[in-house]
């Protein structure tokens, strides 16, 4: 049961600000109204609560991302007692790295809304205490300036607040995911320590920002997001309206690796560094639903077509380029690409809001390929292992993991591994949305939850084995009986269609024989926007029955993806494949498959924590067994391959 959550105004309606005035038209069920109950997600979130996220607040505590908050206390207190002089050295390295603690609270955050833990909350209390203590009296907050206050530290730095921010100090980027962090914390906690410090800090932006006079874009894009949720839970109209003034900083003339090049509104395509760019196409979206610029909609909408039409990757990775961490040209997806973990949970978010905006499954079809391939691969099976980069091919040699060949316990740039932890933590809020008389079933897994569907109470209960099996009992109780629209995802895998365009297909497109049945009985449901709509009255203990057919696909890319042209791939569900040296006698990178080759799923519940693989018998000397690219490099070094070459074509 969610734990001690404080709805929006409960402990701020001292502050007299009205309520959020509009939103998303598809409302997002919140994480904290579902839990996963056994299963592939079940497993993940206990290794992440009980593993990653404690690992995550040692590592700020052994690398010493803490201790420069305490060091920016120490300078400010030895200032004010007659020190005039006195400085320190920062303990990291890079100026970003207050981003981390504060991802890693987020995280906590969200694992306390769903499962209480005193020692965990108190532990997290004392880094917030930390945190307050180094934010100087008018709200800055940002430990390399604070205490080393006379010449810059770094020399991303600029000597004055703010005017490096297009480049590379991210003094705004911390802030934003600090807003996020201290909204997480009161919600799930109900304390209000840390928003007060995220809430002084907006007020010293809004007064360095708010009357325009100081054009700045923030080169690190995430603080329109933490604005917009600062706006919602506090009613405030000017987070919303410093969201969108430092939207409309951007361009035109700038740089496109940090989207300066254009005026957001007239940006037609996905380019520069991947993650940067993601966020702000997410903040664009938090922008539009809140404000109803329809401009913005536009934007984002055909950047979306750039990205996902001509640069995804089959994984659901973004960002091909190791140099930038950007975005490519169209069809650039070498099989070394760079897809960027933060890439990944940034694309997840940004398809997330282009579904709450639309109501279309197309983007949920995308979030759930990045979801269960090129995210989650970014986190070991322990938990406390990381991918910086996904490569879709590996030699099984190459430090191509910053510095590691591998996966690394943390990064000097450590951004990846809390923000594995909060989305990990949060992914139930995927689950379920609602829209006027409409209750979207977005995600399939072991779960329970309630919902709040024109004013009704909805009890909703999954039983399923999804990624492995696509049978799905979905049990509907309402209240009292009730007339809604349900609507239940059919994804574009099981209809014949991997990906919404023609940038990746099935050697055999036939869409499977899905099935529905309500109350035991067959219905055969109207398909609008990717999704199965079922009008009825509803009763409590009412049963849906959802069948998806999982065979195994050979999947092919466009034509004008150079890296494939003429390779295959292998899925099943939503699940890609790939191949490592342990499971072949043939190197993966040449291993080819032949249109006859034998492929069988076998169901493995003791390999690397219960998985189904695929046995390829391909003649007498081809033969091998190809495992879930997300399951990779967790039983040490060996080349890796997730496309191959078509026999017919050697």
């Amino acid at each position: 049961m969610p734990h001690r959550i404080v709805p929006p105004l409960m402990a701020l309606s001292a502050l007299s600000v009205p309520a959020v005035a509009q939103d998303y038209p598809v409302q997002p069920v919140p994480f904290t109204a579902v839990r996963v109950t056994g299963g592939f997600w079940q497993v993940r979130q206990e290794v992440n609560r009980t593993v990653t996220v404690p690992f995550g607040l040692q590592q700020c505590e052994e690398t010493f991302r803490l201790r420069n908050f305490d060091l920016a206390a120490e300078t400010m207190r030895r200032r004010a007692a007659g020190e005039k002089t006195f400085q320190n050295k920062p303990a990291t390295i890079y100026p970003f790295d207050d981003s981390d603690v504060y991802k890693v609270i987020e995280g906590a955050a969200y694992t306390l809304s769903t499962t209480p833990d005193a020692a965990l909350e108190a532990k997290v209390d004392a880094c917030i205490a930390r945190i307050a203590a180094a934010q100087e009296p008018d709200g800055y907050l940002y430990t390399f300036r604070t205490m080393h206050p006379d010449t810059p530290a770094h020399e991303w730095i600029n000597q004055k607040r703010w005017l490096n921010d297009p480049g590379l100090s991210h003094e705004l980027y911390d802030l934003g995911h600090m807003y996020e962090a201290g909204v997480a914390y009161y919600q799930a906690t109900g304390k209000r320590a840390f928003l007060d410090v995220c809430l002084r800090s907006a007020e010293l932006v809004w007064k360095d920002f708010g009357d325009r006079k100081l054009r700045i874009a923030p080169g690190h894009q995430v603080i329109e997001m933490g604005l917009a949720k600062l706006y919602r839970v506090t009613g405030d109209a000017r987070w919303l309206q410093l969201a969108q003034i430092f939207l409309e900083a951007r361009g035109p003339g700038g740089k496109a690796y940090s989207q300066q090049h254009e005026l957001v509104v007239n940006q037609t395509e996905a380019v520069g560094h991947a993650v940067r760019a993601n966020y702000m196409y997410a903040g664009m979206a938090d922008v539009a639903a809140l404000t109803g610029d329809a401009r913005y909609v536009h934007a984002i909408t055909k950047i979306w077509e750039s990205a996902a039409n001509r640069k995804l990757y089959l994984t659901g990775g973004v960002g091909a380029k190791r140099d930038g961490e950007a975005y490519g040209a169209d069809y650039e997806l070498p099989n070394d690409g760079y897809n960027e973990t933060c890439a990944a949970i940034a694309f997840m978010m940004w398809n997330h809001r282009m579904f709450l905006l639309t109501g279309d499954a197309k983007y949920l079809d995308v979030l759930e390929r990045t979801c269960f391939n090129g995210f989650i691969s970014g986190a070991s099976l322990t938990g406390d292992r990381f991918f910086y980069p996904n490569p879709l091919a590996y030699d099984g040699a190459a430090k191509f993991n910053h510095g590691y060949a591998g996966r690394a316990p943390w990064f000097g740039c450590a951004c990846c591994p809390p923000n594995l932890m909060r989305t990990t933590a949060a992914l139930t809020g995927y689950f379920y949305a609602v829209r006027d008389r409409s209750l979207f079933v977005n995600f399939f897994a072991q779960s329970e939850g309630t919902v709040t569907i024109a004013g009704q109470p909805v009890k909703l209960r999954q039983e399923t084995d999804y990624p492995w099996q696509g049978r799905v009992r979905l049990t509907v109780s309402p209240a009292a009986p009730a007339t809604f629209a349900l609507r239940v995802r059919i994804p574009g895998w099981v209809r014949g269609q991997p990906v919404p365009s023609d940038l990746y297909a099935y050697d055999d497109p036939a869409p499977a024989a899905w099935t529905l049945r309500v109350a035991g009985q067959p219905v055969t449901p109207v398909l609008e926007q990717g999704f199965a709509v079922i009008s009825r009255e509803w009763k409590a203990g009412d049963v849906v029955e959802l069948d998806l057919p999982m065979p195994v696909r050979r999947v092919h890319g466009n034509a004008k993806i150079a890296a494939v042209r003429g390779d295959v791939a292998l899925e099943r569900g939503p699940v890609l494949y790939c191949v490592e040296g342990v499971d072949s006698n043939t190197a993966p990178g040449v291993i080819t498959l032949s249109a006859g080759a034998k492929i069988e799923a076998h169901a493995e519940p003791k390999l690397l924590g219960g998985v189904t693989t695929l046995t390829v018998s391909d003649g007498p000397k081809e033969k091998f067994t190809a495992i879930p690219y997300y399951a990779w490099d967790n039983r040490g070094l060996t080349p890796m391959a997730v496309w191959f070459k078509r026999a017919e074509q050697q």
